[in-house]
């Protein structure tokens, strides 16, 4: 068995295209900012690779920059004057901040509707409780290329790797909507491969290069790979490649879950000024 590759870029392509149309045709303008702290190459090509996904898809962006000293306080004021501008829909905060920022209070001290994370306290217990209005963009995005390929999850055996609360816990809580049986796996669990056979979809969100190997997967499953992960072989998932010897369908790294998590960005950001427009009160904020 050869497993389905997930055409990520195809599909991103396709969710950009629609949100540039509904930009288009929401006749306001709608604005996303971004807040990035430090001098770390990753974040500052990530959030450069997300302004110009907003600017192709009619959105625009302020792109806030600043030093790696700067401190936990002047990050807040900025966050709150982000907050309380009109012009602004959106607010996103690369992760990770310094180490003398404390980044919880950041992501909870802004305004949970312009939240396009879906970080904040609020945002998280909407989604625990089945009632989401923000929900963290990577796992959006593998959501929608689920969805795309047509994998059943009602009554599904789902393993998620990975607990962190931009991924693993909120993947969690979406697969678990779906009415998938949703097992959250961690540093921790004592024999994951155990876990992993048995599952029909294994979502691997942990950071360790070729975590998942090929005798750990069931013949057919889906294997959504989120991780992304520098060697010197070059960039590498948390999935070995062999996997792709016996799953059924699984996404190739790098090219497919991380184009869908910008586009998935872009389609909360509209989301945002949409419920601002209507004049919709965060339940909490």
């Amino acid at each position: 068995m050869t497993a389905t590759l997930v055409d990520g870029k195809a599909l991103a392509a396709k969710v950009r295209a629609q949100v540039a149309e509904d930009v288009a045709a929401f006749g306001e303008p709608v604005c996303l900012a971004t807040v990035l702290v430090g001098d770390d190459p990753a974040s500052h090509l990530y959030v450069g690779w997300k302004h110009k996904a907003s600017a192709e898809a009619g959105i625009e962006s302020r792109d806030h920059r600043l030093p790696e000293a700067t401190p936990e306080s002047e990050i807040l004021d900025l966050v709150a004057e982000l907050s309380a501008d009109d012009g602004v829909d959106g607010i996103l905060v690369q992760l990770p901040l310094p180490g003398h920022v404390d980044e919880s209070l950041v992501t909870s001290s802004m305004d949970p509707a312009k939240d396009v994370d879906g970080l904040h306290p609020i945002n998280a217990g909407r989604l625990f409780l089945g009632q989401p209005l923000h929900v963290p963009a990577t796992p959006l995005g593998v959501m929608r290329m689920l969805e795309e390929y047509g994998v059943e999850l009602k009554g599904s055996e789902a393993v998620v790797i990975g607990r962190s609360e931009i991924v693993g816990k909120p993947m969690a809580m979406l697969l678990l909507a779906e009415h998938a049986t949703v097992t959250l796996c961690h540093s921790r669990t004592v024999d994951l491969a155990q876990h992993t056979r048995r599952a029909d979809l294994v979502v691997a969100a942990v950071g360790r290069p070729g975590l998942v190997t090929r005798d750990m997967i069931k013949p057919g499953a889906t294997v959504i790979d989120v991780g992304i992960n520098r060697t010197e072989s070059g960039i590498v998932g948390d999935v070995d490649r062999d996997v792709a010897e016996v799953a059924g369908l699984l996404t190739p790294v790098p090219g497919s879950v991380g184009p869908m998590t910008i586009a998935m960005l872009l389609s909360n950001t509209l989301q945002a000024a949409r419920h601002r427009r209507l004049g919709l009160a965060v339940p909490g904020s």
